[in-house]
C-alpha cells in the first residue's frame, strides 16, 4: 500500500532537531562526552510536594474519570496565584481555561480566531509553535524583527498600516524563546494601545514569567492597565515546576476570548487526569517557595555560561531573565554549518539561530538544563574548537 501526506505537511518539514539528534548520535557512537544544550525541559526535579501530591491522588479510585476541564480547586489556584504574584484579580468562571500545556494552547488559538488570510503578527526569531498554529488556521504572519538595537523587543511603529488593519492576532513572549527579552511596562502599555486602535487580540506567552535572576519578577501583562479589554496570557507549569510531561497549562484574560476557546476545546478534549491537576494546585500554591530554587539555580548557570563565553569572544545578548542565552558566536560559519560543526568537534549541542526565523541567523540558543560543572566542562570543550 501507499500513503501519501496531506499536502498541508508540505508546510512541515524536518525541523533542525531531528538533523542534531542524527549528528549528536554519531558523536555518542565515538565514546565521546555530549554536553546537551538544546532542548529548554527543565533537568530539575518537581518539588516532593508536587510529587507526592501526585502519588497521593493517583490512588483514588474516583480520580480517574472525565474532568470535561479545570476543576474548581485548579481555577481557584490560578486566581489566588495571580492576585499574590501580579495583584490580578480573575474571575474563576470566565477568565481562566486550562489547556493541555501551553504548546496546545497555543497551536490550537489561531485555529479559534483567524480566518483564511487573516494575519497574526509574531516576531521573528520567535518560538516554532506559533508559526505551526497560524499555518494550520490558514493564516499569514508579519514577523516583527527582534533587534539588538531595540532591545529585543518588537518595534510596533514599524508595522505598515495596512498590515496592522487586517491584524487579528498578536503574539509575544517576555521574557522568550529563543530571545530571554524582558518586559518593561512602558513596553506593554504601547501594545495596550495598539491593540485598541486596531481591534487586535494579544496573546502573551508568560511561560518563563518565574525566570529571573534578580529584583522584580517579569510583569503578567494581564497587569498592564487595560490589557484585559485586548489580551490574554498563557502560561505553563512546564518549565517553573518542572512539570513538562504532565503537560498542564492555563489561559488567563479577557472573558470573550476566554469563552471562544472554551467553545473550541469542548470539541477536543475531555481535561486532563485529575491528580496532574491537584499537583498544579500544590505547585501553585507554593509558588513562592518552590521556585525560589528555580531562580537561584538558573541564575548561577546563566552567569557562569555567559561569562565563560564571553571570556571566548561570544557577543550574550544581555538579560536578567529566561531558560536560555542568545548568544552570536565567533565564526563566519552560517548557523547550521556552526552548531553541526561543533558537535562533532566538541560534543556541545545547540540549537542555530534560524531555527527561529531568519533574524537568528548569526546566533545561537544555549538552553540552561545541566549543572554548573557540565556547563564548565562545556566551556573547556568550547576553548579548543577552531
Amino acid at each position: 500500500m501507499i500513503f501519501e501526506p496531506a499536502k498541508r505537511m508540505d508546510q512541515f518539514p524536518e525541523s533542525i532537531f531531528g538533523q542534531l539528534k542524527e549528528a549528536a548520535a554519531k558523536k555518542a557512537a565515538t565514546g565521546a562526552n555530549l554536553y546537551d544544550l538544546s532542548i529548554g525541559s527543565p533537568d530539575l526535579p518537581p518539588d516532593k510536594r508536587i510529587q507526592e501530591t501526585i502519588a497521593t491522588e493517583s490512588l483514588r479510585e474516583d480520580a480517574y474519570g472525565y474532568t470535561l476541564g479545570g476543576i474548581s480547586a485548579f481555577q481557584q489556584a490560578v486566581a489566588d496565584y495571580y492576585n499574590r504574584r501580579s495583584q490580578v484579580e480573575l474571575n474563576t468562571e470566565t477568565e481562566i481555561l486550562q489547556t493541555m500545556g501551553s504548546q496546545e494552547g497555543l497551536i490550537h488559538l489561531p485555529l479559534a480566531f483567524c480566518n483564511e488570510e487573516d494575519i497574526v503578527l509574531t516576531t521573528n526569531p520567535a518560538y516554532v509553535a506559533y508559526d505551526v498554529g497560524i499555518k494550520l488556521a490558514n493564516a499569514q504572519s508579519y514577523k516583527m524583527p527582534l533587534k539588538e538595537e531595540n532591545n529585543y523587543l518588537p518595534d510596533l511603529t514599524a508595522i505598515p498600516e495596512t498590515i496592522a488593519q487586517k491584524a487579528k492576532l498578536l503574539i509575544l513572549n517576555l521574557p522568550g524563546n529563543p530571545v530571554p527579552a524582558m518586559p518593561t511596562s512602558a513596553f506593554f502599555e504601547e501594545v495596550v494601545q495598539f491593540a485598541k486602535k486596531y481591534n487586535i487580540l494579544v496573546l502573551h506567552d508568560a511561560a518563563y514569567s518565574e525566570y529571573y535572576f534578580d529584583g522584580d519578577r517579569p510583569m503578567s501583562f494581564l497587569a498592564t492597565p487595560g490589557a484585559k479589554e485586548v489580551g490574554i496570557e498563557i502560561n505553563s507549569l512546564s518549565k517553573s515546576f518542572s512539570l513538562a510531561g504532565a503537560r498542564i497549562a492555563y489561559i488567563a484574560g479577557n472573558e470573550t476570548a476566554i469563552r471562544i476557546m472554551k467553545d473550541f476545546k469542548s470539541n477536543l478534549d475531555y481535561g486532563i487526569f485529575e491528580p496532574i491537576q491537584a499537583a498544579a494546585v500544590t505547585a501553585l500554591d507554593n509558588a513562592e517557595t518552590i521556585t525560589d530554587r528555580l531562580r537561584h539555580t538558573f541564575a548561577e548557570r546563566h552567569n557562569a555560561l555567559s561569562k565563560g563565553l564571553q571570556e571566548l569572544g561570544w557577543k550574550i545578548a544581555p538579560s536578567n531573565g529566561g531558560m536560555f542565552i542568545w548568544a552570536k558566536y565567533p565564526s563566519k560559519l552560517t548557523d547550521k554549518d556552526f552548531v553541526l560543526k561543533l558537535i562533532q568537534e566538541t560534543g556541545v549541542i545547540m540549537v542555530p539561530g534560524s531555527a527561529f526565523g531568519s533574524e537568528g541567523e548569526g546566533y545561537v540558543r544555549i538552553a540552561l538544563v545541566q549543572e554548573t560543572s557540565v556547563l564548565q566542562q562545556a566551556l573547556n570543550a568550547l576553548k579548543s574548537f577552531q
